[in-house]
């Protein structure tokens, strides 16, 4: 996938007010390019979260259109999602969506098993890289939110994109942890050629953006 435009998107729960509205993304046409680093910058309440959802695909409360290289997404069928997610998105999920009653390491290779991406010894580099080497045998329901947040990017990694998607990837992590998670961002999305498409409404990655969206 090379682009991702939105025509006129609005999420409906602003419809009544959507002419009132000040925004770089809702009611405007906008393109995200593959290879490309975009950050979204917004304030609470302003549907930052929605956008990763309708990027995503599991949710479609929206008018406007959203494609992909030319194809409406809402025309979609549910194996070309499974193969998007798969192969051509990635998504950080700002509530994680871990499983909290498995390890850490069962939950990145839940998703590495699915696609065989990364080695063993690759994934273990990650965890060691991000300070969480001694925690891959712990329950994420008994880890920090900010480390769960180390855990669901080394997941949101361990698969082929044209496109990862980060919502509030380090709310809860300091400024060495934060700077180490953006050079591996960078590091991996440039092995892939990759976009980048940032969220947050405060503390947001030190990268170089080629574009700013206010939200």
């Amino acid at each position: 996938m090379e682009k991702i435009v939105l025509k006129q998107v609005l999420p409906h729960v602003f419809a009544e007010n959507g002419d009132a509205l000040v925004s770089d993304v809702w009611r405007k046409d906008v393109t995200l390019e593959k290879g490309h680093t975009c950050l979204i910058e917004a304030v609470s309440g302003t549907g930052k979260s929605s956008f990763c959802s309708y990027l995503y695909g599991y949710r479609t409360d929206y008018s406007g259109q959203i494609y992909f290289d030319g194809e409406d997404i809402k025309s979609l069928s549910v194996a070309k999602w499974i193969d998007l997610r798969r192969r051509s998105l990635s998504l950080l999920f700002q509530e994680l969506r871990l499983f909290p009653e498995l390890t850490a390491w069962e939950n990145v290779m839940i998703k590495n098993n699915l696609t065989g991406y990364k080695s063993i010894e690759e994934i273990n580099l990650l965890f060691e890289q991000l300070g969480i080497a001694d925690k891959k045998e712990a329950l994420v329901g008994k880890m920090s939110f900010g480390q769960q947040q180390r855990v669901a990017f080394i997941r949101a990694l361990c698969q082929p994109f044209d496109f990862i998607l980060l919502d509030e990837p380090i709310s809860h992590l300091d400024d060495e942890n934060s700077r180490i998670l953006a050079s591996l961002l960078v590091e991996e999305s440039h092995k892939q050629g990759a976009g980048i498409v940032v969220t947050s409404i405060g503390k947001h990655l030190d990268m170089k953006y080629d574009a700013t969206f206010k939200l």
